[in-house]
């Protein structure tokens, strides 16, 4: 076995099944801060943005915030046991909800419902507040190695959970490169987006008799698919990433056109 895998086993273990776990600390700042925010909740009619207490009205037609979007990242770090800490220190203002260990085991790191801070600055179509809507899941992976089949399968299994408990749409499940072109370039061109698509979480093409018209325009297409155009160099950039890792070039050439406009059928 692989020495840098060995001592994520042994970190793993530890926090299994040792009496004392390392976490117990955050653990307790999370339930105290999800009981503010209930507590918070609470009293929501009589600290509304607008002081009409007199005139306020419950209505019974209304639910709790559910996510929209699952974005999918890399953690860019060495090993479960780093991202774990990355998330559980205050000054790191940086989480999660979901982390994915290279064998396959799946951290979960903050209730569905809650915002995490994943997304940073990023735009996926009009939505320009990707955090207030979304899951973030990070997969244990330093960026420039390839994504284990243990992970994919968890990954798989968690997004199944995902899209059947909140009915997030096929085309809604993305990467941080897609949302932060030219920022970010994660979940990395080692990732198989085609498995997930297979799956049915997010879309892939099929160029078989594809025929582009002559006035088919390729900005537009992206645009149409959710990607931030203002910067045409790096929007390809992050389609690519996404949909031709093969190709580092940020030229759309003519099989990209046969691709977008494939793909612009399927997020219209």
């Amino acid at each position: 076995m692989h020495p840098k895998y060995l001592i994520v086993l042994i970190f793993i273990s530890t926090v299994v099944s040792c009496s004392r776990n390392p976490y117990k600390a955050t653990n307790k700042v999370y339930r105290d801060q999800s009981k503010t925010y209930a507590k918070l909740l609470r009293q929501y009619p009589v600290q509304d943005s607008v002081d009409n207490s007199p005139y306020f009205v419950g209505t019974t037609n209304f639910s709790i915030r559910r996510p929209n979007y699952v974005v999918i990242h890399h953690t860019a770090q060495d090993s479960c046991a780093q991202t774990l800490r990355t998330f559980t220190i205050p000054r790191t203002q940086v989480s999660s909800h979901y982390v994915v260990c290279r064998e396959g085991m799946v951290f979960h790191m903050l209730n569905d419902y809650f915002r995490a801070h994943h997304a940073g600055i990023s735009r996926w179509g009009n939505n320009t507040d990707i955090n207030s809507s979304s899951i973030g899941i990070e997969i244990d992976n330093n960026g420039t190695e390839p994504f284990s089949e243990s992970q994919m399968n968890s990954l798989l299994a968690l997004l199944g959970r995902l899209k059947r408990a909140y009915n997030i749409p096929q085309g809604n499940f993305i990467g941080h490169a897609d949302i932060a072109p030219g920022r970010k370039v994660d979940p990395s061109r080692q990732f198989s987006w085609k498995i997930l698509a297979d799956n049915g979480y997010g879309y892939w093409y099929d160029t078989t008799n594809v025929i582009v018209p002559p006035d088919f325009n390729a900005m537009q297409a992206l645009r149409i698919i959710g990607y931030n155009v203002k910067d045409t160099g790096i929007a390809i950039q992050s389609y690519k990433i996404h949909f031709s890792p093969q190709d580092s070039t940020r030229i759309i050439g003519d099989a990209d056109r046969k691709i977008l406009f494939d793909l612009m059928q399927k997020y219209q």
